[in-house]
Parts: structure tokens; C-alpha cells; sequence
């Protein structure tokens, strides 16, 4: 069968992206901790600060709010996306890899987003070294993720 030379493909991209939406998830989890550690504290007879913002980061910049948002959303689709790629390469069937394909393209798009979020944050400079890793990260993982997703289509257009 001319679809089972992608399968050892799909499974390295498969194994690559989990570990990085992993990797992702925990800078994600550090940053989200940390913003509503530091967070404001609104209580009686305080008032909001004059450029409020309900997704305020303490580190980063304007963008780094909805980037880290974005992210940890995208993480957790992906790594959902990885468990059913795991049921893909187990059957390596037409059933499965619509559902695998089906997973992965929407932990793309939602990666893509996320990926526009670390460009902008990017663009306006101030951010510490972990914020850059998980921008590098999400960054890597918008292509391996598509790789990913043409494997499986790959393999099975070859089926047909």
C-alpha cells in the first residue's frame, strides 16, 4: 500500500508536535500564572487604572495578553489533535485519518492565529526570554503542524 511510506513520517511529525504544544502549554500555564498573580487588584475604593485592560500581562507588551490566550487554546486543540493522530497511525485507516486531518487542520488555524498574535508581539519589541521561546515555538508549529496535515492527506490521495 503506497500510503504506508507516510505513516513513519506523519508519526515523527505527530510525536514532534505534541511535544512542542506540550512545551507550549507549560510557558502558557507560567504566563497565565503570573498575570493573575500580579494581576490588579480592584477592590472597594479603588479604581481602574486609566488604560485597563481585563487581559493585562505583566511581562511582554500590548500583544502579549492575546498571544499567551491564543496560545494555551491552540495548545490544548493540538495536543487533542496528537491524541487522535495516535488512533490514526494505530489503524491507518480511511476513517481515522479524516478524523485525524479534520483535528490537525483545526489546531492549524487556531496555531496560525496564534502565530499572527507572536508576530505582532514580535513587532513591538519588549518581552522576556520565555515569551520568545513560546513565540518561536508557535512560530515552528504552524509549519510542522501543516507537514503534519499533508502527510495524512498525502497518504491518503494515495490510497485512492
Amino acid at each position: 500500500m503506497a500510503g504506508e511510506q507516510l505513516k513513519p513520517v506523519a508519526g515523527l511529525l505527530l510525536f514532534l508536535n505534541f511535544c512542542m504544544y506540550a512545551i507550549v502549554l507549560g510557558i502558557g500555564g507560567w504566563a497565565m500564572n503570573r498575570a493573575i498573580d500580579h494581576g490588579f487588584i480592584i477592590g472597594p475604593g479603588l479604581d481602574l487604572p486609566a488604560h485597563f485592560s481585563p487581559i493585562y500581562f505583566p511581562m511582554g507588551n500590548a500583544a502579549t495578553g492575546f498571544f499567551v490566550l491564543f496560545a494555551l487554546i491552540a495548545g490544548v486543540v493540538g495536543a487533542a489533535s496528537a491524541i487522535s493522530g495516535v488512533n490514526n497511525l494505530r489503524f491507518w485507516d480511511e476513517d481515522s485519518m479524516s478524523a485525524a486531518a479534520s483535528a490537525g487542520t483545526i489546531a492549524w488555524t487556531l496555531t496560525l492565529l496564534a502565530m499572527g498574535f507572536a508576530c505582532k508581539e514580535i513587532d513591538l519589541y519588549v518581552r522576556n526570554v520565555r515569551l520568545r521561546t513560546m513565540e518561536a515555538f508557535i512560530i515552528i508549529l504552524s509549519a510542522t503542524q501543516f507537514f503534519y496535515i499533508a502527510a495524512i492527506h498525502g497518504a491518503a490521495r494515495r490510497r485512492a
